[in-house]
């Protein structure tokens, strides 16, 4: 434990940010998943705009890298025009 006054708070910090980005990292997991396992549907436009918007989004907090976004947004159109 921390015993300066700046580093308990800096711990207080951390905290909520490792929360706040476990938020975005299982939002994206989850979509990746539905976007996985997800059967022939006429919903596919639904899909890829909601799970770009999430990628987009933990981009956006600094969540996930952009790079990284990229290669996610592929996989996830890659995945809906292969069904």
């Amino acid at each position: 434990m921390p015993n300066i006054k700046s580093a308990k708070k800096k711990m207080r910090q951390d905290v909520a940010r490792t929360k706040r980005n476990a938020k975005y990292e299982d939002a994206i997991n989850d979509i990746m998943k539905g976007v996985r396992s997800g059967k022939k549907s006429g919903k596919k436009e639904i899909k890829v705009s909601k799970a770009y918007s999430v990628i987009d989004k933990a981009v956006k907090m600094r969540v996930i890298h952009a790079n990284r976004a990229d290669r996610l947004k592929r996989r996830v159109s890659r995945l809906i025009n292969s069904k």
